[in-house]
């Protein structure tokens, strides 16, 4: 009997319907059911989702429908990363408001999203640009102000001369701005801090207990935190043309201390500010070292730059030895003391340098595997034996570290100990101030009189004003003609607003919390509902985030914990960083980028041929690279769902790579993700014609019928735990497994099957719509109500696992006739040869083959191969 081909374009949109009239997706605040909480870090509005959105949110939705169809009360929200710079440049662009652009946008990605078939409780849906969501974070910035967790200060900060903001050091991607890609310069300004430095080593010890965490975040962040243990050592001026007398250098190396041979300061180090007063050839240094970023990535890739002062400084056991001072451009002020003693043997950083300046080098630490008379072409950054340093001599690094410290401890300068022990971070404090409209205001007032206040939280929040302008560069608030003046709340005089607004991911370090009760006006968060639901169970995001996003969600989750608003430390249980989608890009003989869309692939003799469709001439086919609308190689998702389907976008982004790998985009892999669709279309209408025996008595099962039943429990116990470790790919290849032998057992019924094989096959067509509703769930409700179902299968339970069935009892053994194989056998995984034997003589195409004689020899291999040899 021949079927309509399953329509996708028409089935979608009405089960999309159904779920959302049903509130089908909506999640009660039950805090005495058993939640799980799944997460995809949520998106920024540009106004068009890609196919890495489709990617990310399919994984969280087939997690949310599994857990939901295990019994759980899943929470699976939506919101948008609504603030940020892509706004105000639009505005500037299009002459429209970040606001009207903003909102638009995310009408625009809505729907796109909920194309998808998505299971999400839209009614959660927030918007970080909405002053129902910033007043809060407002409110909890004065909190935290009150607790101690930020605070103001001037700041050399990373400045962005083309979108004129501040950038913190993340933000600063090989010396540029990660937005506009500019190259970064230095400034001096007077900035708000949130102080996560105060709970470095709560960051760096909590990464102990995140073991569903990538390894390699862990890593990442344990990195960028930084820590480090050493000691402070205080330096002797030689020549005092400073009212300095000492310069103190934090170092993780003391043992290493005999073979220094320069100090180099910071640019903006004291004592480089009080000798640039007098030394205008410093003074331009300095300005062309501030012309740079100041994160420490940037300073590690740039040109190691120095310029020699006359002050030397004396070394600490050699009274012989005086050390030249340099200000350098690989010294950051804000990290250890703004200072470093130079031991090039031993750092390449500082062997790079004296390499520059001549100033050679003394080795004073031999490895265990090399003789100390090696010629030294490079750092050698390891431990070993002390040589060449007097009372260290023969001593190990560990021991000569500890030598070090105990002998300059007793030494006092200025009533301090020469040498003390200290342990460092290389995580700074977060500055939070961004000079930008499109964010979120600042609370904080600033009087002539009184000094900078807060803003009273009965005026929360302090809004955007909608009336600016973006004709000319910088803060609109800040050219604003009225909204920056207001009254002191203490003397009620004239006061300023603060006109800088909050870093945008600010926003994004809470509203996973927010989620949890998103209409509670009295707060951020209910707080009982926010410890009912945190942590969140899963979250899933890209890999870019490591640091970012993670690290401050981490920090902000404790800053709440501090303020009573949670009880949670980490933010995250769980955490999956998915790959890339990356495609094919083609670049035509004058050199231009080209659509997926603008070409057409045929494969000849020679390979794979592209051409160009507008004029047939020759494309080149380039590399597989990510998609980017600068290389051009984007596929529209809107394109493939209105064709082919979200189901199979959905099932290619799963099906054709381990999720956290990239998956390389292809037409022939979604068509024939688009095929095995209509194989389950026309599989599953052969199964609902079937007779429905599940209300019969109770049914005694053949052979046949039993070992149906076995290979679809055992691929049920397969699919589940595959999915469960989230192997999506894996666990559709057991799905098409099962699919493959069921079409294939079905075929081979010539007759209506009996009662117990009719249920056998009723059952795999049901388990294996549930195995696939999680992965392409309007399909999965189609077929579900083909069945006969008149409930919906995304409110319907996962099937049930009979372990007993998965317990295997037969085996299949290939038979061979004179070496070519005929059939197949399913014996007892315990019989013996004998019986084996005769039930080989009973098979129908044995007896055939035989014709009445008897075989020569019937050679068994156990549990592997038969071979009859006639």
């Amino acid at each position: 009997m021949s079927f309509e081909r399953y329509n996708p374009r028409l089935t979608e949109s009405k089960w999309q319907k159904i779920w959302d009239d049903n509130k089908t997706f909506r999640t009660r605040n039950d805090n005495s059911a058993r939640k799980y909480y799944v997460l995809e870090m949520f998106p920024y509005p540009s106004g068009r989702i890609h196919m890495g959105h489709v990617r990310n949110y399919t994984m969280g939705d087939v997690v949310a429908r599994f857990k939901r169809a295990k019994g759980f009360n899943v929470l699976h929200p939506m919101g948008w990363d609504a603030f940020g710079m892509p706004a105000e440049n639009a505005a500037r662009q299009n002459k429209t408001h970040p606001a009207k652009w903003t909102y638009a946008n995310i009408d625009s990605m809505r729907a796109q999203l909920k194309s998808m078939g998505l299971s999400i409780d839209w009614s959660r849906e927030i918007a970080t640009c909405n002053p129902h969501y910033y007043k809060h974070q407002q409110a909890m910035f004065l909190d935290l102000l009150e607790a101690g967790l930020v605070h103001r200060k001037k700041s050399k900060v990373n400045w962005d001369p083309v979108d004129h903001t501040v950038l913190a050091n993340e933000q600063v991607i090989d010396g540029r701005g990660w937005r506009s890609g500019a190259l970064v310069e230095q400034k001096e300004l007077t900035q708000w801090f949130l102080k996560i430095t105060d709970v470095s080593e709560e960051l760096l010890s909590g990464l102990d207990g995140l073991d569903r965490w990538p390894e390699k975040v862990r890593l990442m962040q344990k990195n960028w935190i930084g820590k480090s243990e050493g000691c402070l050592l205080r330096f002797i001026l030689n020549k005092n043309e400073t009212s300095h007398n000492h310069i103190d250098v934090f170092t993780t190396r003391p043992d290493t201390l005999f073979g220094a041979k320069f100090i180099a300061i910071a640019p903006d180090h004291p004592i480089a500010s009080t000798l640039a007063k007098n030394d205008h050839e410093l003074k331009s240094f300095i300005e062309e070292c501030q012309r740079g970023g100041t994160s420490i990535a940037a300073l590690e890739t740039a040109e190691k730059k120095g310029f020699k002062t006359q002050i030397t400084i004396q070394h600490p056991f050699d009274n012989n030895l005086s050390l030249p001072l340099y200000v350098v451009n690989f010294v950051l002020m804000d990290y250890g003391t703004g200072a470093i003693f130079g031991c090039p043997a031993h750092d390449q950083r500082d062997f790079d340098f004296a390499k520059l300046f001549n100033l050679g080098f003394t080795r004073v630490i031999s490895p265990a595997d090399q003789s100390s008379e090696d010629i030294l072409e490079k750092a050698y950054d390891g431990d070993g034996l002390l040589i060449n340093s007097h009372f260290l001599d023969g001593m190990t690094s560990a021991q000569a570290k500890t030598e070090v410290i105990k002998r300059l401890e007793k030494n006092l300068i200025d009533g301090v100990p020469q040498a003390q022990r200290q342990i460092n971070y290389r995580l700074r404090d977060w500055g939070i101030s961004r000079q930008r409209y499109w964010g979120c205001p600042i609370p904080v007032i600033h009087c002539e009189k009184c000094g900078t206040l807060p803003v009273p939280k009965n005026q929360l929040p302090v809004t955007l004003p909608d009336d600016v302008t973006f004709e000319k560069a910088g803060n609109p608030l800040d050219h604003h003609p009225s909204w920056k003046h207001t009254t002191c709340p203490k003397c009620n005089g004239k006061a300023i607003r603060e006109t800088d607004t909050m870093d945008t991911f600010v926003d994004s370090s809470w509203y996973f919390a927010r989620f949890t009760d998103p209409r509670n006006e009295t707060g951020p968060v209910s707080k009982s509902n926010a410890d009912h639901w945190l942590p969140v169970d899963q979250y899933i995001g890209g890999i870019e985030h490591a640091i970012l996003h993670l690290l401050y969600a981490r920090f902000f989750t404790r800053a709440m914990k501090r303020i009573g608003l949670l009880s949670v430390d980490e933010p995250f249980d769980g955490l999956f960083t998915q790959g890339m989608v990356v495609h094919e890009t083609y670049k035509s003989p004058e050199g231009e980028w080209l659509q997926p869309s603008e070409i057409s692939i045929k494969v000849g003799p020679d390979g794979r041929n592209a051409i160009k469709l507008s004029n047939g001439s020759p494309v080149v086919i380039g590399a597989i690279e990510k998609m980017s609308k600068s290389k051009r190689n984007t596929i529209d998702p809107e394109d493939i769902i209105q064709s082919l389907g979200a189901d199979t976008a959905r099932l290619f982004m799963l099906s054709d790579s381990p999720p956290d790998r990239d998956v390389i985009w292809s037409e022939e892999g979604v068509n024939g993700c688009y095929k095995y669709v209509q194989q389950l279309w026309r599989l599953l209408n052969d199964i609902s014609l079937l007779e429905d025996t599940s209300s019969h008595e109770k049914i005694s099962f053949s052979h046949e019928a039993l070992s149906v039943r076995q290979e679809v429990h055992s691929h049920l116990e397969r699919v589940e735990e595959n999915i469960e470790r989230l192997r999506f790919n894996t666990a559709i290849a057991e799905i098409r497994k099962l699919t493959n032998f069921i079409s294939d057992h079905l075929a081979k019924c010539t007759s209506s099957p009996s009662r117990d094989l009719a249920y056998a096959y009723r059952e795999a067509g049901d388990y294996i719509v549930r195995m696939f509703a999680p992965i392409m769930p309007h399909l999965a409700e189609e077929c579900w109500a083909l069945l006969g179902h008149s409930n919906l299968v995304a409110e319907s339970q996962w099937p049930v696992l009979d372990r007993s069935l998965t317990i295997k009892t037969d085996i299949i053994l290939p038979i061979q006739i004179n070496g070519k194989k005929r059939g197949d056998i399913s014996v007892s995984i315990s019989a013996n040869e004998e019986v084996i034997r005769a039930a080989v003589l009973e098979l129908d195409f044995v007896k055939s083959a035989l014709n009445n004689m008897q075989p020569k020899k019937i050679i068994i291999v156990p549990k592997r191969i038969i071979n009859v040899v006639i």
